[in-house]
């Protein structure tokens, strides 16, 4: 709760959001706290964002989403000059204030923020497209929840992930020795390892951030994943944990989730199917793999929202 005299949490000043209606949802557990700023009037520092997503002093989540008219944002770039379809961006922020490109979840949940505050009509089947700072995606809505073109997977190094299968070597507490890992681009950074059995996986402590080696310039989200065979050509399934840059474990990772299947059906050779389930501590997301017309490969990563309540910052 905040002090309703002071307007802080702690030791930190978030009046600059005193008076704003925000919301609390989740997608597969990854939460966040998501609020309206149409025209970007509204001073949102590293530490009001930290105070906001605070478990114990403020609402707690795993990150904060402004949702602000595209032409408002300083470092949109030309997006709203060359695209003014794209009428909406999410300005996200991670859990400790700093700024993130991308967050696969966060779109879901940010979209259905839209939706539900009457900002754009979006039918069931219908798309938007909306603006991040990773590019636009394009998002549609389905029967139970939304479907997100989240744009071409790449390797961050590759050359050496195609002739090794790995181009680094991650270390984490719980495993006896380190393992190697394969670097993906989902517009941001992510490290994806495999790991045999799902013992080992629930035997990892991800309360603080792996060793990756060569350490990332901007640091990176580190999944570590168990793939399951159960004898289905046409459907993929693995098992994930993720450590994410700037929060540390979290129930679920959107841009995580599409990295892991990415990693995963590389490692598994050209008959790996295009579909995948992921299942995250948070419940389960559903990747697939579709060719592009420029001749790269799109990931669309579909799953639910959840809303759990809204309230006023006082």
């Amino acid at each position: 709760m905040t002090d309703t005299t002071e307007g802080t949490v702690g030791s930190v000043n978030w009046q600059e959001l005193a008076g704003v209606r925000v919301t609390k949802a989740h997608g597969t557990g990854n939460d966040f706290v998501v609020f309206t700023d149409r025209d970007g009037t509204l001073d949102v520092s590293p530490d009001t964002v930290a105070a906001v997503c605070d478990r114990h002093l403020g609402l707690g989540g795993d990150g904060l989403i402004r949702a602000v008219r595209t032409e408002h944002v300083a470092d949109a770039g030309d997006l709203a000059e060359a695209h003014p379809d794209v009428e909406w961006f999410m300005d996200y922020r991670n859990g400790d204030g700093s700024v993130a490109q991308m967050c696969g979840n966060g779109v879901r949940v940010f979209v259905d923020h839209l939706v539900r505050e009457g900002l754009v009509s979006l039918p069931r089947g219908s798309q938007l497209r909306i603006g991040t700072r990773a590019g636009i995606r394009t998002v549609a809505r389905t029967s139970d929840g939304y479907a997100v073109d989240m744009g071409p997977w790449s390797f961050e190094d590759g050359d050496a992930a195609r002739e090794r299968g790995s181009d680094c070597i991650v270390n984490a507490e719980g495993l006896t020795v380190p393992r190697p890992g394969v670097s993906i681009s989902m517009g941001n950074p992510h490290t994806v390892v495999a790991l045999s059995e799902g013992e080992k996986l629930d035997g990892l402590d991800l309360h603080t951030a792996p060793v990756v080696e060569p350490t990332p310039p901007e640091g990176t989200n580190v999944e570590f994943v168990v793939p399951s065979d159960d004898g289905d050509s046409e459907l993929g399934r693995l098992e994930m944990r993720v450590h994410e840059r700037g929060v540390g474990e979290t129930y679920s990772c959107g841009t995580g989730a599409c990295a892991a299947a990415a990693a995963t059906r590389f490692w598994g050779g050209p008959d790996s199917p295009d579909r995948w389930f992921v299942r995250v501590p948070g419940g389960v997301l559903s990747v697939t793999f579709v060719p592009a017309p420029d001749g790269t490969e799109h990931v669309v990563l579909a799953g639910p929202v959840r809303v759990v309540a809204t309230a006023e910052l006082v």
